[in-house]
């Protein structure tokens, strides 16, 4: 396998293992300052996700959030995705609101013929109605694989023309888009999102071309 085909398969993993923390702006306090929440989702496999949220003294309503998923299965250690970024609250018209999501990404594949350790970016926006005990939004974003270090076995170097290093430009990306929902009581939310994912060329069929997420929040004081 060649290092174009090895971006190939790293392509199709870019929007992997979990999204954002979904949240119900309209339930969430200003004395909510920390948001827990874990969740599980199916895209390329199932995977498992954990993050925690701040919420800043601002005027705007902005959650600083740190996330970490990976996939299921024998071997975790070996792919994970990292975030850490944040989510504003822009404009709120009666129940009405939009928000958008920016977030810094690394992740981890390993394979028998790489591993590969990618830096990327994950932009979105999101607009709904919302209501103290229920949500319902569309949600649009584009998740980037800027850059990427490739380290080959022994073995793959022996038998082919393979080099470890970083590799540039951005070695691709996906759009994604869908629903989100969810319900809310007292300091807690339980979420679901779906959707779809087309890549960046708009050619290429995901192996697996949607998403699907249930989140459970916890909002402490």
């Amino acid at each position: 396998m060649n290092t174009l085909k090895l971006i190939i398969v790293f392509c199709f993993i870019t929007i992997s293992f979990s999204h954002a923390q979904t949240l119900n702006w309209a339930s969430l306090q200003k004395e909510q300052r920390h948001i827990t929440s874990i969740n599980i989702g199916l895209d390329y496999g199932i995977t498992l996700g954990i993050a925690y949220g701040y919420q800043l003294k601002a005027k705007l309503p902005v959650i600083l959030v740190a996330e970490n998923s990976l996939p299921s299965g024998k071997n975790i250690g070996d792919d994970f995705k990292t975030k850490i970024g944040g989510q504003i609250r822009w404009i709120r018209v009666g129940d009405l609101q939009f928000s958008t999501k920016v977030q810094g990404v690394f992740r981890r594949f390993q394979n028998n013929y790489a591993r590969l350790n990618n830096f990327g970016s994950d932009l979105s926006g999101i607009i709904g109605y919302y209501k103290p005990k229920w949500f319902l939004a569309g949600e649009a974003g584009f998740d980037k694989a800027i850059v990427t270090h490739f380290k080959h076995p022994d073995l793959m170097k022996e038998n082919f023309a393979t080099k470890d290093g970083w590799y540039e430009p951005a070695t691709g990306g996906n759009f994604y888009y869908g629903l989100q929902s969810g319900f809310s009581w007292r300091s807690h939310d339980l979420t679901l999102k779906a959707g779809k994912i087309v890549t960046q060329d708009f050619k290429t069929e995901p192996i697996l071309p949607f998403y699907i997420q249930l989140g459970y929040n916890l909002k402490i004081k």
